[in-house]
């Protein structure tokens, strides 16, 4: 008899990564730096697949509205000003999805670079936490009056090593 005729995978089995990855992932304080290291990681990817898919989505919503568009010969004014709103607005939110992605990418190469330039231990986490700290203040200073796309995601990311990256202390 077969090893997998014994235990049959499920099909909804989830793997490390994604529960790594899930936002309300809780780790105990005992847990290996090395396993908050994948947390964040892990969570990276995932950030970075939902924004290409995001991407993807709202790509195809802009060439559906374009062939509509040029398909149309003859539109009222207020349709054709409507359509050019729409088209509008999904151009702004492509543009803002592509913010969020290239962010969420640079957070992964200074994570990268942390790791390549620390020994992975709390202090690696402490490092990368303050570089992106700093990059957060960078930003909130040449953005003084908007919350931009950037740093909305710089400041998930710094949430979300706050979430796993060191012991949660007891209230």
């Amino acid at each position: 008899m077969d090893f997998d005729d014994e235990h049959p995978q499920e099909e909804t089995e989830v793997g490390s990564d994604e529960l790594l990855s899930d936002d309300n992932l809780r780790l105990p304080d005992s847990a290996n730096p090395l396993v908050r290291l994948h947390a964040i990681r892990a969570w990276l990817t995932r950030r970075q697949k939902e924004t290409y898919l995001e991407m993807g989505m709202l790509a195809l919503d802009l060439q559906q509205l374009q062939i509509e568009n040029q398909s149309e010969v003859r539109l009222r004014r207020r349709e054709l000003q409507a359509r050019q709103d729409h088209l509008h607005s999904l151009q702004e939110r492509f543009q803002s999805t592509q913010q969020l992605l290239s962010t969420y990418e640079e957070a992964e190469r200074l994570l990268e670079d942390c790791v390549n330039y620390t020994t992975v231990s709390e202090r690696l986490l402490v490092e990368y936490y303050l570089t992106m700290e700093a990059l957060v203040q960078e930003v909130m200073q040449e953005h003084e009056d908007e919350q931009s796309p950037r740093l909305t995601a710089l400041s998930d990311v710094l949430h979300r090593i706050e979430q796993v990256g060191a012991p949660h202390e007891e209230d």
